[in-house]
């Protein structure tokens, strides 16, 4: 078995901390409980234009990584690596070259069209073998898009979360963690609450782009509270005390809210756009999936206010769907594609 990897790591250049971070601890530690030595890396990735984009790209080809025995690249662009025991574990691509492109660009020019079959091209080749012996990604979501855009197949491994101390305690109030992002949609549970009938509080924690223009949103409707960045021992006693946790974000990766909420025995609101958590939870069962509109949220936020026992009985369900997702199962995966004479197809 390889014993010295490398976990490849693209970060923001403002060194901001989020949840590519923590799946990258999670990955090391485990990886380090299979016996392996594990070293993060991590490369600064600017997306703030082109030419940075293209600089980020060669900064992962040019790392020299010979004293390691294998590699474990994530999210783009740390496939470029090159390394002749490399797989890839794929959080994802740059997806403004690829789902998103249209929203974002929606009268694109020659030159963005000309950017956007370059990327592809650049991507397709470095996650083929020999440059990548095994494709793996963080969801069937990641998985169909990689199929779709590159032509590559991959298997689907879950991640779990890197969070300790989950319980759960009563059924309280709506409860909304996250990045403030256009993409997550927070303003689709702020519209929500203009037709929710019970006497329930909303409850959004974390921070992003979109702050302001929420809090300028929400500001008529005392029920709603913003609380910011918060410690990790406030977040778990937030979701252990929340009736309901809505995740509606615009085909999500995968979402660690969701396996938080279940880990806390609390039902997860989420849409049928919502990508990853909309397989993940199963309606009626572990929770909602509705249409991605104000008062399809609105309407199942209140059945569960006026049934906490539903909720309760959901919340468990969920717990038990997720049993299986565990980060051994990740590690020694990984370490098994590393160990493999023959890289796959």
């Amino acid at each position: 078995m390889p014993t010295k990897i490398a976990v490849l790591a693209a970060v923001p250049p403002s060194g901001e901390q989020g949840g590519a971070e923590r799946f990258s601890e999670g990955l090391q530690n485990a990886l380090r409980d299979e016996g392996a030595e594990a070293d993060i890396l991590s490369v600064v990735s600017d997306e703030r234009d082109y030419y940075q984009i293209q600089e980020s790209y060669l900064r992962f080809y040019d790392l020299d990584l010979s004293a390691y025995d294998g590699v474990i690249s994530t999210k783009a662009p740390a496939y470029l690596v090159r390394h002749p025991n490399h797989v890839c574990y794929l959080q994802h691509t740059m997806r403004a070259f690829y789902d998103l492109f249209e929203r974002q660009f929606p009268k694109p020019s020659k030159a963005l069209l000309s950017q956007r079959r370059f990327i592809r091209q650049l991507d397709t080749a470095a996650l083929r073998p020999p440059r990548t012996r095994r494709r793996f990604t963080i969801s069937h979501e990641v998985t169909q898009r990689l199929e779709k855009y590159n032509g590559l197949d991959s298997d689907v491994l879950y991640q779990a979360s890197t969070l300790c101390g989950f319980r759960r305690g009563a059924y309280q109030y709506v409860f909304l963690p996250g990045r403030l992002h256009r993409w997550k949609r927070v303003d689709l549970v702020i519209k929500a609450m203009r037709y929710v009938r019970a006497k329930v509080k909303l409850i959004i924690v974390g921070t992003g782009e979109d702050e302001l223009a929420l809090r300028s949103l929400a500001v008529k409707d005392p029920r709603i509270s913003f609380l910011g960045r918060i410690s990790d021992e406030e977040l778990l006693d937030l979701y252990a005390n929340a009736l309901v946790v809505p995740f509606v974000p615009l085909q999500e990766d995968f979402g660690l809210v969701t396996l938080e909420a279940f880990h806390s025995e609390k039902p997860v609101l989420t849409c049928v756009d919502s990508g990853e958590p909309a397989r993940i939870v199963e309606h009626g069962h572990t929770g909602f999936v509705c249409a991605p509109a104000p008062k399809s949220i609105a309407k199942r936020i209140d059945q569960l206010a006026a049934d906490p026992d539903a909720a309760a009985r959901m919340g468990r369900a969920g717990a038990k769907s997720i049993q299986h997702i565990n980060w051994k199962k990740v590690a020694v995966t990984l370490l098994e594609a590393l160990n493999t004479d023959a890289p796959a197809g």
